[in-house]
Order: structure tokens, then C-alpha cells, then sequence
């Protein structure tokens, strides 16, 4: 993410999310938010999709290798904490949040939860700008948390917005770590089961460290055109994860893997007609873990 500008990924992630729920022929879930924050983004993302070559921004969203397991993910993350609000778990800290719309879709109905949206000051920044812009005043069990967790421990943020360490929480870590040090992760890892009970949860994803090797295995052209993007967005990939060994780096860290599935595994799950015709490239995975 460059300097004091908003996360160009997390965006294109939102109205990605958007563009599911209105032009797929069986969504996953009902998030229309995307387009409603991001509207002046929208726009200008319209000369891209000129440059090339596309009908438009929805041609564009779809062309990004990562579309399928954005829509993927944000399903089996809100899945997971079901079942966890289920058990009476009551925090909810999103790390690394984005545009992400759960606490607006959810508000009314969730009173119960404690919503943690954690990410740094520049993006989350412009997303209240934006609501306040569209007129939305955000719901009372949303805890903004404006942290750059390059220079702070996400354990010591979380505290200063009243989080309850002696109670269970439910951790969504998505889309981040690829553009994090192997370190960073480690120490975000490292700080989950710091702050939080035995028991609590984190749902997080992560690319196979292979997708960051030019030749091994040969790149599809889909892995081409996201590192391509990336980078050109200037958010380019810096680390991964063995999946052999992700769940000893986990227990490295004081967290048990408990699920570690592929982006095509996730996908049959949740689409197994095709008939969102979502495909995703292998390098994606989405895992859950404890706090042990």
C-alpha cells in the first residue's frame, strides 16, 4: 500500500463483493456496499478497464484471477463466525479490514458482537469519510481501530479499544498476508494467541509460497496478471507459506490449524454447479485455526 493513500486492493476486493451480489447467478451472500462507498473509485477504475481493452469495470473485477476466491473466503469466514456467535463468542476483530461491510449488514442484528475493524490509519480513514459522505453513521457495537501494525502490536491496539482478552473472539485475518513479510505474519500469528482465550478463533488466507517463484511451478497467465496488478497498484506480493508446513509454523506461534483448505477445494464447497463460474488459480488458500 503506498504512503497515506487508501489499500487499491481492498477496493477492488469490495466492489468485487458487489459485483457478486448483483450480476451472479447465485450469491453467496447479499453485500451491495462495495459500489455504494467506493462510487468515485468505481469511476475512475472505468479508464483502466478502458485501457484494456474491457466493456467496463465489472469486465475488469472478473478478469482479476483473484475474484473467485475473495467471493470464497468472505463465505466461509462469515460461516465460521456463525458457528462461533453460536458458542457465545461476542468479539469479532477484523484485522486488516478494509471496505468490508459486516458490521453495516449486521449491525441491527448483532448487538451481541463486538465488532473490531482494525487496519491502518490511511484506509480506514477514507472509509469513514465515505460513510460519513453516504450518510451512514455506523452501528454502536462497531470499534474503529486505526493501527499500523508495521510499527505497533496488534495485541496492545486491541486493548486500547476495550477488548476483552478473558473472553472468547473470533479473528478474520483475509487478503493481508501475501502482502506482509514471512515476519509480519509470523508476529501477527505470534500476537493472536498473545491477546487472545484458548479457544478463540482465525480464519485467514495465504498463498502457497510457490506463487512468489517466477518458474516453480510455471506461471498460467492468471498468475502472471496478479502479480502484474498487483504490483502495478503498488501492493506487490512478498511473502507465503508451505502448506506441508503451515501448520508447525502455526504451532510455532502458539495456534493449532484446525482446516487448510485449496481455492478449488473452497469453491466446490460453495459453488458446485458452477454456477457462478467461479474458478481460482491454486496458489490461494484459506485456513482456520485455535488459539491452544
Amino acid at each position: 500500500m503506498q504512503t497515506g493513500t487508501p489499500s487499491k486492493t481492498a477496493m477492488a476486493t469490495a466492489l468485487m463483493r458487489a459485483l457478486h451480489t448483483r450480476a451472479d447467478a447465485k450469491p453467496l451472500f447479499d453485500d451491495v456496499w462495495g459500489e455504494r462507498l467506493l462510487a468515485p473509485a468505481r469511476e475512475r477504475m472505468e479508464a483502466l478497464a478502458k485501457a484494456a481493452g474491457l466493456a467496463g469495470v465489472d469486465a475488469l473485477l472478473r478478469r482479476g484471477p483473484a475474484y473467485a476466491i475473495v467471493i470464497a473466503r468472505a463465505r466461509f469466514a462469515e460461516d465460521a463466525l456463525a458457528k462461533a456467535r453460536a458458542r457465545g463468542v461476542g468479539q469479532y476483530v477484523i484485522v486488516g479490514t478494509g471496505f468490508d461491510s459486516f458490521a453495516l449488514r449486521h449491525g441491527p442484528d448483532s448487538e451481541d458482537l463486538v465488532i473490531f475493524e482494525v487496519d491502518h490509519p490511511a484506509t480506514q480513514d477514507y472509509k469513514r469519510k465515505r460513510l460519513a459522505a453516504c450518510g451512514v453513521r455506523p452501528p454502536a457495537n462497531l470499534r474503529f481501530v486505526a493501527a499500523d501494525l508495521s510499527a505497533e502490536r496488534l495485541g496492545d491496539v486491541l486493548m486500547r479499544a476495550a477488548f476483552k482478552p478473558e473472553a472468547p473472539a473470533f479473528f478474520a485475518w483475509l487478503g493481508v498476508t501475501m502482502y506482509l513479510t514471512r515476519e509480519a505474519n509470523l508476529a501477527t500469528f505470534r500476537e493472536v494467541a498473545r491477546v487472545a482465550v484458548k479457544g478463540s478463533e482465525l480464519v485467514f488466507t495465504y498463498s502457497d509460497s510457490r506463487v512468489l517463484h517466477a518458474d516453480e511451478p510455471a506461471p498460467s497467465s492468471g498468475l502472471r496478471g496478479m502479480r502484474e496488478m498487483v504490483g502495478w497498484l503498488g501492493e506487490p506480493y512478498l511473502s507465503g507459506f508451505d502448506p506441508a508446513r503451515m501448520a508447525d509454523d502455526l504451532a510455532a506461534c502458539g495456534l493449532a490449524l484446525v482446516e487448510d483448505f485449496g481455492a478449488d477445494a473452497l469453491i466446490a464447497r460453495y459453488d458446485p454447479e458452477g454456477a457462478n463460474g467461479l474458478k481460482a488459480e491454486p496458489f490461494s488458500r484459506v485456513a482456520r485455526a485455535l488459539v491452544a
